[in-house]
């Protein structure tokens, strides 16, 4: 069986582990590396460390994207620092889990927490408990209409849920969809797995912890990986299926398209759209702010929640980079590079306790890094009418987020589909998000 995967991000890469050594099999990506949205840029910072296209976080709850890690000979310990998660900002607020059995992490951990009052702790732990993050797909409503009917209007709203769920789903909390949202929660802080809400910060660049050491493993195992080569169409022939690309046309037996939901209409366009549900097509941002501080400077937890005008996540990478990720359409989209690094400057040097100068920097910003996770949104399915064509991405799961780990949980999933083993292989359990 002759089979071709079209886009080499996590999804992409994911399905080609799974086939590899099963198919003859082509991989082709438009770019000229691995990695999608999760990749080195191939630019350092000023004491060298390398440079991502975005700050990606990873939970203990990812299963698939470990285990993926692991096929291949890559040790999470080794590129991954596994803490306990904590969540604080400038205000005061400071909610940090121990390291105890579920659930006894979760309550110690929000009886325990800073600048919350004891009612809003007893209300939110008895929600927790009755509730248990369940939003079917039928009722869902945006994140902060579910959060005030449920009562969740205080502190913790504005700083742990709604943080979380930009965090998540890079969307807003007026826009987020609740039951994705839900399924995130019931799946990290709901989760009995030992480490499930544990932060996983990687150590090094992006590309060392799959893109990298994936394209060694499948050379060798013979998967032809063509890079800088853009699919502009395909077209059935017979039972088979025909890529065009610069170079021409070639057939394949079966098909995965893993690219941007925005990328599949170009793709589909010889095909009777009416046949299945459009892909999502609204977007949302992402900035990446990287400052060179001294290599003095450092926070006391690697992750810390901003409490500035324009809000964000701040990541200490080590050596005195820190980067910081903003998250889902706001005022920031429109602020010149020089005025978001001032301001979000200001912010960082609050948070250290120091006057400091605007250090180099450098800003990467992707206007389309996600979909846009609204309340009913369709979702593309992963099985399409036609035999042998196959999609697969973060944006075919109907119950999560654009994440790591939706994208290699499909990934799997479609190589499955396509091999015609699927039997609940990667199938939603109660282990990831």
């Amino acid at each position: 069986m002759n089979i071709a995967i079209v886009g080499g991000g996590w999804a992409g890469i994911a399905a080609a582990i799974t086939l590899a050594g099963k198919v003859k099999l082509t991989l082709f990506e438009a770019g000229r590396t691995l990695g999608g949205r999760a990749r080195s840029i191939g630019r350092t910072n000023t004491h060298g460390i390398a440079l991502d296209n975005g700050q990606h976080i990873l939970l203990g709850a990812y299963r698939e994207t470990l285990g993926l890690m692991q096929e291949i000979g890559v040790a999470p310990e080794a590129h991954l620092r596994r803490l306990p998660l904590r969540i604080q900002d400038a205000s005061g607020f400071r909610l940090a889990l121990p390291r105890l059995p579920h659930p006894f992490n979760l309550f110690w951990g929000l009886f325990g927490a800073r600048k919350i009052g004891l009612r809003e702790k007893w209300d939110t732990a008895r929600w927790m408990k009755s509730r248990r993050f369940v939003v079917p797909p039928e009722a869902d409503v945006s994140v902060a209409q579910w959060l005030h009917k449920a009562g969740q209007n205080g502190v913790l709203s504005r700083h742990l849920w709604e943080p979380l769920c930009l965090a998540a789903l890079n969307t807003p909390a007026r826009y987020a969809s609740a039951h994705v949202f839900g399924c995130v929660l019931r799946e990290s802080f709901g989760n009995s797995a030992s480490g499930a809400t544990d932060l996983l910060l990687p150590r090094g660049a992006l590309s060392g912890l799959l893109p990298d050491p994936a394209q060694k493993w499948l050379d060798a195992r013979g998967v032809v990986i063509r890079l800088r080569e853009r699919i502009h169409a395909l077209r059935p022939e017979g039972d088979r299926w025909q890529l065009v690309s610069g170079r021409g046309a070639e057939t394949f037996d079966r098909i995965i398209l893993t690219v941007a939901p925005w990328h599949l209409p170009p793709l589909l366009a010889e095909l009777p759209r009416a046949a299945f549900p459009s892909p999502p097509e609204d977007a949302e941002p992402i900035a990446t702010l990287y400052c060179d501080y001294p290599k003095d400077i450092a926070l006391p937890y690697p992750l810390r929640l901003l409490d500035g005008a324009h809000g964000g996540w701040l990541v200490d990478r080590g050596g005195g980079l820190l980067a910081a990720a903003l998250s889902g359409h706001g005022a920031w989209e429109d602020l010149p590079d020089e005025t978001l690094a001032a301001a979000i400057h200001a912010d960082i040097c609050a948070e250290v306790s120091r006057s400091l100068a605007l250090p180099p920097y450098q800003v990467i910003r992707e206007k389309r890094a996600t979909f846009s996770c609204r309340p009913g949104l369709p979702r593309c399915p992963q099985t399409l009418p036609w035999p042998g064509l196959f999609i697969a991405g973060d944006h075919t799961l109907p119950d999560y987020p654009a994440t790591l780990e939706s994208a290699t949980r499909s990934g799997r999933m479609s190589a499955h589909l396509c091999l015609g083993t699927h039997s609940g292989v990667c199938a939603k359990t109660a282990d990831a998000p």
